[in-house]
């Protein structure tokens, strides 16, 4: 078994620990650049030159039949001639939004007819068209003596960049020691701050370095300080949604090249909305939380109730195993239990390790390794919530640690015993740590929070494996995983919710927002059509997989019935008789000497057979 379930449940651990790796070699990837041949021009009219000799080889490879080389000659004006050359960043600012959206919309418009045959008199009209007003647009440009020649402009813009760049980077590796004595109002005057840096960057043309000074403010203080979520507690949750969709909008609207008065706009209402919030918070109104909703969106209630709930499955799997070793009087042997105890820590303390060195070099990723980490740990969830399910029957559950432990104790390996508890804590072991990776991402101002959960849950742990281990008491096993495993079903649901949600503010998946719908955190309902329907399909995966393994259970039990039947009637039988008074094996020699009809397990070679190996049953 050891063998065979340590090679089942390695790649289970790996496949997401490589995910992730792969994942974050991709976002750490320098991006792609446009070629020096693009901005390569002293003229404006030059720029203007190439697009149109673009547009018309276009048209060319149309009317020559080729409407896909069409469509990529037009793609190909606008990337590299209208785009890259920086041409649409200077019509926008000096020509008008209006001019550039109008230009913009001919490009489309051609690349679309491009793909369909019959359209050469209507691609014929739009090149023209369009060349006529690309050719305008840098003659008007041109004229102007304050603007500098396409290659003059790249140049001043890339250094202006860079310097950003420098300025935001050097930002990030700031301490920021949390709110420490400052009010909400004084934090606020700092995110507003940053808010109308990144403006300011947005209507100068550096787009990207103004969404970088605002996710400053997100991530930096909106979350690492606990604004959120002690707006979340004090104020309401669908307050928060709406304060995260106005960033997501601003970071839209600088990224996208809106004009100045709409990113202006749009970053006056998320700052109105932080200074409503802030002196919200200063008045008063985090004091009068309900205790119960403050306990479970805390940071230290949700520490203890994930160590809990991932404990308590590995104590009662190596706590069992314990028993059937002392009761087969094998106790010599309880020892390699503890030892697999002991490489399960270790191991989960090395994906530990991992998991803060990747989010630690992941500095303005994290939001994205944050959601990445949900939903792998949703689907650890999904596993482990069916695997509790099919073993919440009495007989299945005695049957699976009866099999394993046998398997183990036949082999007569120190290695081969020691992994069965190395297993069950590990795994456990790792879905924690990928749990209390992300909580401690959502909430860094919270840390200390977060490890005075995991103190008290395993004080209360240790007294529950004593408690198992040393005396007689004995878990109901029907209702505990049937409780268990509905609550590891809800946390998938949940999980998904709140990965999805994490993936939109990472800018990853395109957020919907969906006005009327409430915020539930803790229930990582969020206002967005791409959270609900994860979190429906989710949920729709749970149900049939529940059914199935209900019908498999009963299946199993019919089945059980029937061969039960079928023996009774073959010992009533004369050569049934006949049969089971002389057992034709070993095994069925050791079944009919067991108290409990079951055969005892194998024992080691050159050691005599265990004794007394009546396998503990469980309470129903």
């Amino acid at each position: 078994m050891s063998t065979v379930s340590a090679g089942r449940a390695a790649p289970r651990l790996t496949v997401p620990l490589t995910a992730l790796l792969a994942l974050l070699a991709l976002l750490l990837a320098p991006g792609a650049r446009a070629s020096e041949a693009d901005t390569d021009h002293g003229t404006w009219g030059e720029v203007a030159a190439v697009v149109t000799q673009d547009l018309d080889n276009g048209l060319t490879r149309y009317q020559a039949g080729d409407t896909s080389g069409a469509a990529a000659a037009f793609q190909r004006a606008y990337n590299s001639g209208y785009v890259a050359s920086n041409l649409a960043a200077v019509v926008t600012d000096r020509l008008g939004k209006e001019t550039m959206t109008t230009q913009k919309d001919a490009f489309a418009s051609l690349r679309q007819a491009a793909f369909k045959t019959g359209n050469e008199q209507v691609l014929s009209e739009g090149v023209a068209s369009l060349s006529s007003s690309v050719t305008q647009s840098a003659a008007q440009l041109d004229a102007l003596t304050d603007l500098l020649n396409p290659r003059d402009y790249a140049a001043q813009r890339a250094a202006t960049t860079a310097t950003e760049r420098a300025a935001l980077d050097a930002a990030k590796t700031q301490v920021n020691t949390g709110r420490g004595e400052r009010t909400w109002g004084e934090v606020a005057v700092e995110m507003t701050d940053l808010i109308d840096r990144g403006v300011a960057a947005a209507v100068s043309g550096d787009g990207r370095a103004g969404s970088d000074l605002v996710n400053q403010a997100y991530y930096g203080y909106y979350e690492k300080l606990g604004f959120e979520k002690t707006v979340m507690s004090a104020i309401s949750g669908d307050r928060v949604s709406q304060v995260e969709n106005q960033f997501k909008v601003v970071r839209k609207a600088m990224v996208g090249g809106e004009d100045a008065q709409t990113v202006t706009s749009a970053a006056a209402e998320l700052k109105s909305m932080i200074t409503q919030d802030a002196a919200t918070l200063d008045a008063g109104a985090a004091d009068q939380v309900n205790p119960v909703k403050s306990f479970l969106t805390s940071s230290f209630g949700q520490a203890l109730i994930i160590l809990l709930r991932e404990g308590l499955e590995a104590i009662l799997v190596v706590a069992a195993i314990i028993a059937y070793l002392i009761k087969a009087g094998m106790k010599d042997r309880v020892k390699h239990i503890y030892l697999g105890i002991l490489l399960g820590l270790v191991g989960s303390g090395v994906v530990a390790a991992l998991f803060a060195w990747l989010f630690d070099s992941a500095s303005s990723h994290q939001e994205i390794l944050e959601g990445v980490v949900a939903l792998i740990a949703m689907l650890m969830l999904l596993f482990t919530s069916n695997w509790m399910l099919s073993k919440s029957s009495v007989a299945s559950w005695n049957a699976y640690i009866k099999d394993r432990t046998q398997a183990s104790v036949s082999s007569g390996g120190v290695w081969a015993l020691a992994s069965l508890s190395f297993l069950a804590v590990f795994r456990e072991g790792a879905e924690t740590v990928m749990f209390y990776q992300a909580l401690l991402t959502m909430d860094r101002g919270g840390a200390a929070s977060v490890w005075q959960g995991f103190a008290v849950g395993c004080v209360i742990l240790v007294a529950v494996f004593l408690l198992i281990r040393f005396t007689s008491v004995k878990i109901p096993l029907r209702p505990f995983f049937a409780v268990t495993s509905f609550l590891m079903a809800l946390l998938v649901v949940i999980f998904a919710g709140g990965g999805v949600h994490a993936l939109v503010e990472g800018d990853v998946v395109s957020g919907t927002y969906v006005q009327g719908v409430p915020t539930y955190d803790y229930l990582g309902v969020y206002p967005y059509v791409e959270t609900l329907a994860a979190q429906g399909v989710m949920a729709v995966v749970v149900v049939v997989l529940a059914a199935v393994s209900l019908l498999r259970r009963r299946a199993g039990a019919a089945a059980a019935t029937a061969a039960s039947a079928a023996s009774s009637a073959a010992a009533s039988s004369p050569d049934g008789a006949a049969s089971s008074a002389s057992p034709s094996s070993p095994a069925t020699a050791a079944s009919a000497a067991s108290p409990d009809g079951a055969a005892s397990p194998a024992s080691p070679a050159g050691q005599p057979a265990a004794r007394s190996a009546t396998w503990p049953q469980a309470d129903d």
